[in-house]
């Protein structure tokens, strides 16, 4: 089994090869000391397990692992953790490998013989429970062979496209494997529904408008560009995308 290592503390590292150094049935494919790492990692070296630490500078050990989850051959996750009875008890309600910190080899050992993969929104319901950080502050793409972390904060609007979600970003424009339904359930708080294949932020737009054709249309800030497809508004989501305006 090939194994990756992910935690921002090097004691913590070492700890935890020098104790898969001892067992012939894994062997070690890398080290990253943070989310961003890990996933250009993995990518790279197809893990079947991430020993992932929760509590790590810049993004998370939660949102590293709903990315992780995300892949085309999702590796099993592992959690090595110092939080309290309350995350264990979301983690073993919903059959999530943990290990308390420090480490002990036989917990370790046993984790990861009980390794498995995570259902999707299982990870999501675990954290809310545990009060941990569960929405993401960075959507994936995958393109060549390598992982673009888009942060939430730059997208313009999410656009169904055919079987992928089209991103369109400050940075440009990307395709995604999430659904546009899990994106306004985990993201409903920043965009809202313009029609039945299109998110859009709210703090993007700058106001509504009727076009030639009379239909309702976004008209957005100064610096946000989505393309030549105007944002039109269907009739039946126009007064909510007025009200979360006027709520912004």
């Amino acid at each position: 089994m090939k194994v990756l290592i992910v935690d921002d503390e090097k004691p913590a590292r070492d700890r935890l090869r020098r104790i898969l150094a001892d067992e012939p049935g894994y062997e070690l494919v890398g080290e990253a000391a943070n989310g961003h790492e890990a996933l250009q990692l993995a990518a790279d070296t197809a893990p079947d397990i991430v020993l992932l630490d929760i509590r790590m500078p810049g993004m998370q050990g939660i949102e590293t692992a709903q990315h992780l989850n995300g892949m085309d051959r999702a590796p099993a996750v592992v959690f090595t953790t110092a939080y309290d009875e309350y995350a264990i008890d979301a983690f073993e309600a919903r059959a999530i490998g943990y290990v308390l910190k420090p480490v002990r080899r036989s917990r370790l050992l046993e984790a990861l013989e009980q390794a498995s993969r995570l259902a999707r929104g299982t990870l999501r319901e675990a954290a809310g429970e545990a009060n941990l950080d569960a929405p993401r502050r960075h959507v994936c793409a995958q393109a060549h062979g390598e992982l673009k972390l888009i942060p939430v904060g730059t997208v313009i609007r999410f656009r169904a496209d055919r079987k992928y979600v089209s991103v369109d970003h400050d940075g440009g424009h990307d395709l995604i494997d999430d659904s546009l339904k899990a994106l306004e359930a985990e993201f409903g708080d920043r965009f809202v529904r313009i029609h039945r294949s299109a998110l859009i932020n709210v703090d993007r737009i700058e106001r509504i408008e009727k076009n030639r054709e009379g239909r309702s249309r976004i008209v957005l800030r100064a610096g946000s560009h989505v393309g030549s497809k105007e944002p039109i508004i269907s009739r039946r989501h126009v007064a909510e995308v007025r009200r979360r305006l006027k709520e912004s």
